[in-house]
């Protein structure tokens, strides 16, 4: 019988491990989770000003909004223009170089911003900028 082979007691039966390949597909998908920048939203929709001398910013950054109707949101929620600083105080002790960027809707007051503004430096932030859509 040429073409047929039988396995006898003393022969074992090769497979294949796979427990390797399963640990190490668990730890490169902890390390993606773990070095994943993840983008904060202010949680409100702002109809943003045109500017021509807009440029990118930084992914990680303190996101403010201000509403059409002069409310100030961080995260979803309402903070009011006195919790900015107590807010930013506590974002910059982790990072201090973390910049501050403001969504002001083109309806809200240039008075609210000015006073956000000054409640952000005044809360430590390094850099304050406004988002703007590009023109």
């Amino acid at each position: 019988m040429k073409g047929r082979h039988s396995i006898t007691d003393t022969e074992e039966i090769s497979e294949i491990n796979i427990s390797p390949l399963i640990d190490m597909v668990f730890i490169l998908l902890i390390f993606f989770i773990v070095t994943t920048v993840f983008v904060e939203e202010t949680g409100v929709e702002i109809s943003r000003p045109e500017a021509a001398t807009q440029q990118m910013l930084e992914k990680n950054s303190i996101l403010i909004a201000i509403t059409a109707n002069n409310q100030v949101v961080y995260g979803g929620r309402e903070i009011g223009i006195s919790g900015v600083r107590a807010m930013v105080k506590r974002l910059t002790t982790q990072d201090p170089e973390l910049p501050v960027i403001i969504q002001a809707d083109r309806g809200s007051l240039s008075e609210t911003l000015v006073r956000v503004v000054d409640e952000a430096k005044l809360g430590g932030a390094k850099g304050v900028s406004v988002a703007t859509e590009k023109t």
